[in-house]
């Protein structure tokens, strides 16, 4: 039996044929994507990464992580997050998105980024807690642009976070129970 492998490129440089299973398992958790879409998924200004679990050359299970920068509480911070985490459906509760999404904890931490921050649906935050992560209470997060922003809690979504660098934990404080414009754009509304 072989030992699944994490294995990193950055989005647009996804081989094909992994590509292709990522499309897929993504079409299979989140809808249909069209047929002839087969490319790059997010904003290249995000500095798309994608994190693939392999297991004997099958795609077991999938992630992308973003980064940007977030003015907030007088600062800007460097802030990544998850997103579009997928686990194929015959392999879900075995560990495969726990291994990777801890992978993309620690891939985070070390990049130099101030934070991770994202948005999950409720009943997933016990598994990012188990990763690593931690609800931010009272949080919101604000994507999308400013001339079209997204509220997560339009979406009944919970902020999961992760202070990496001494500043941002100094700052912890500052980011539960606010609005946090993070503005991603009009492609990742929303991460």
């Amino acid at each position: 039996m072989s030992v699944p492998e994490v294995v990193v490129f950055a989005e647009a440089e996804v081989p094909e044929a992994l590509r292709v299973q990522v499309l897929d398992l993504q079409a299979a958790a989140f809808g249909d994507r069209e047929p002839a879409d087969r490319g790059p998924v997010h904003d290249p200004d995000l500095h798309p990464v994608s994190m693939l679990l392999i297991d004997g050359g099958t795609v077991v299970s999938a992630l992308d992580v973003l980064g940007t920068h977030m003015a907030h509480a007088g600062q800007v911070w460097s802030v990544a997050g998850l997103s579009t985490v997928v686990t194929a459906k015959g392999r879900r509760r075995q560990g495969h998105g726990r291994t990777l999404v801890t992978a993309a904890r620690a891939a985070i931490a070390r990049s130099g980024a101030d934070l991770a921050l994202f948005t999950s649906d409720p009943p997933l935050s016990l598994f990012y807690r188990s990763c690593g992560f931690e609800v931010l209470e009272g949080a919101v997060v604000v994507g999308g642009t400013a001339a079209d922003p997204l509220r997560s809690d339009s979406l009944d979504k919970v902020t999961l976070v992760t202070f990496f660098s001494d500043r941002a934990r100094a700052q912890a404080p500052a980011f539960a129970h606010t609005d946090l414009g993070l503005y991603p754009g009009a492609v990742d509304r929303l991460w």
